[in-house]
């Protein structure tokens, strides 16, 4: 990296003195640009690109651990599984966090900058790394309280009194946006006596201070050695909830922006093929905010379209995603989205507030009881609660429909990641949802929480057996969407900065257009479990001749178009 230059480093100290307005930020800007300098010097990036993404970009999700072979840590198991089945599928893997923890599968983190020894080393993140890029998870909002950090903070050793939070228990913390039901103050015993500390999520998961510039600090240092270690793509998990100030909803406050703002000054500069994407399960207008001025997040997640897209299904009516997803702004210059259907999270029911009526939520998750899923609740100021997630495993959530569990169980599932692949942006596809992986009640149970239902931890010998028998579900998922993904990845109109159009003829079906210089293509879903007959006069935008990519054997577009239950086409203009 060369010499900052003089804008440079005062637009990162401009940048500090936003976020501490009251403090002088010279020096701390000058340690800032000392770790930019000295992590230039010593990175090597494992093979350039010329542009940060385009349509063969696939991101897999998964859990370090996600599959188990007996006398082999985890890693290498993942590694030679990706290795053998999915080296040209996807391109990049989201290894969740692989790190030491004490609770929450990884994000009540001990030691950030240590792979957990149970899982593997190091060098078997680096193996991964040969093959695909890789996105590691920056869990900046809170640590373990396993911690050391935590550990010095209870023994009163400096500088660790100032990394947590205490408040006076009597302190009216009721404006305070909760994503749990559990109390926001949680109690400790320290060298000083008993004391409160703010734990957002859980009281194993301790909120850190970052009105304390050695905290921002020091995870400056961790997400620069996360880069080193690998990682194209940081996600900045739960960062929403980051600055705390009382009398506030404590919910993307100024300062929050602009610490990611910072982060994003300094991947810019010294690692500019480094994407920064920003969790954050809310509202949509206030997950869209963390583009900034195309000056924050590269990549912000598709929070909306998990729910929406299991809503049509189950509905069998494609109006409210076809809406919200006509009303999705145009992209800023250097962003676009990461689009998922399902993770190792439940499926958020915050971001379709002010978009599915109440009464349809409600439907949706008394169906989702019945198919085997659990509900998670936030408590509000009121001292009520309210739905925040659906926990269940997708596939399972795909079982049927609001009459009832049927037969078309594979097809929906199909329709639902197909619909998710022709999305503008980057799809996101998780371990559980390629090998079709049913509800975990057993897991639930061992673990005592509701979101294990869909974090499986499948035995490698078992997953292979199903995988090698073509007549099971996990078969017929994993092979045709290994088949579904190698098609996208060759069209030119899927490139996730491509245009998008949302045509709307009716609720049965849910139509894109994705149009790119060199192509235009449109995807066309059918939502309900009737055999569809579309005359081309209804259908007045599409040409005759057109061919459907995912069954090319198909004769080409002439009178309608006629879809089975659940069937998707991407069907592309001849010629383009």
């Amino acid at each position: 990296m060369p010499e900052l230059s003089a804008p440079a480093v005062a637009r990162i100290q401009a940048r500090l003195e936003k976020i501490y307005s009251d403090t002088d930020c010279s020096e701390l800007a000058a340690q800032i640009v000392r770790l930019m300098h000295t992590f230039a010097e010593q990175r090597r990036v494992k093979r350039p690109r010329s542009q940060r993404w385009d349509e063969s970009d696939v991101i897999l999700i998964t859990y370090g651990n996600s599959l188990q072979h007996e006398n082999e840590v985890p890693l290498q198991t993942l590694a030679q599984f990706l290795r053998q089945h999915l080296r040209d599928t996807v391109s990049a893997v989201h290894i969740l966090p692989f790190f030491p923890y004490s609770s929450d599968d990884g994000f009540s983190v001990i030691d950030y900058r240590q792979v957990n020894p149970d899982w593997g080393e190091w060098p078997d993140i680096h193996v991964l790394h040969q093959d695909f890029d890789l996105m590691f998870d920056l869990v900046i909002n809170h640590c373990s309280r396993e911690n050391l950090w935590f550990i010095d903070f209870i023994s009163n050793r400096e500088p660790f009194t100032e990394y947590f939070i205490e408040v006076d228990p009597q302190q009216d913390v009721s404006a305070v946006t909760r994503p749990r039901n559990t109390p926001l103050l949680t109690p400790v015993y320290t060298h000083r006596g008993r004391r409160h500390v703010w734990a957002t999520f859980s009281e194993d998961q301790i909120d850190l201070n970052f009105a304390n510039p050695k905290v921002l600090l020091e995870f400056i240092q961790i997400f620069l050695f996360y880069i080193e270690q690998g990682a194209r793509f940081i996600r900045l998990d739960a960062i929403a909830f980051l600055w705390k100030q009382l009398g506030t909803c404590c919910l993307h406050l100024p300062q929050t922006h602009q610490v990611v703002k910072l982060l994003r000054d300094i991947v810019d500069v010294c690692a500019p093929d480094v994407v920064l994407i920003t969790e954050t399960n809310v509202p949509v207008a206030e997950n869209l905010s963390y583009f900034g001025q195309s000056d924050e997040a590269h990549m912000v997640y598709q929070f909306g379209l998990p729910p929406l897209v299991l809503h049509a299904l189950n509905r069998g009516n494609a109006d409210f995603l076809s809406q919200w997803a006509a009303d999705i702004p145009p992209l800023p210059e250097g962003c676009t989205y990461l689009n998922f259907t399902a993770s190792h999270d439940g499926i958020g029911v915050r971001p379709v507030e002010g978009i599915l009526p109440e009464r349809e939520v409600q439907d949706l998750i008394d169906c989702m009881h019945r198919f085997g899923g659990f509900v998670s609740t936030k408590a509000n100021s009121d001292g009520s609660e309210s739905p925040y997630e659906i926990n269940i495993s997708l596939f399972d959530a795909c079982m049927g429909t609001r009459r009832g569990v049927d037969h078309h169980q594979v097809q929906r599932f199909l329709c639902a990641q197909s619909i998710m692949l022709a999305m503008q942006g980057i799809p996101a596809v998780y371990i559980h949802s390629l090998t079709a992986t049913p509800n975990d009640l057993e897991h639930v149970e061992q673990t005592g929480r509701t979101r294990s239902i869909n974090r499986k931890l499948w035995q490698l010998d078992e997953l292979s057996c199903l995988l090698n028998n073509p007549v099971t579900p996990q078969a017929e998922v994993f092979n045709e969407l290994r088949r579904l993904i190698a098609v996208r990845r060759r069209q030119p109109a899927f490139h996730p900065n491509a245009r998008q159009k949302v045509i709307r003829i009716n609720s049965d079906v849910f139509i894109l257009q994705r149009s790119h210089s060199e192509q235009t293509l449109f995807s066309i879903a059918n939502v309900t479990e009737r055999m569809l007959k579309l005359p081309l006069a209804v259908l007045g935008f599409l040409p005759r001749g057109c061919r459907d990519l995912i069954q090319p054997e198909a004769e080409p577009l002439q009178e309608q178009l006629e879809l089975a239950p659940y069937q998707v086409v991407w069907l592309s203009i001849a010629g383009s």
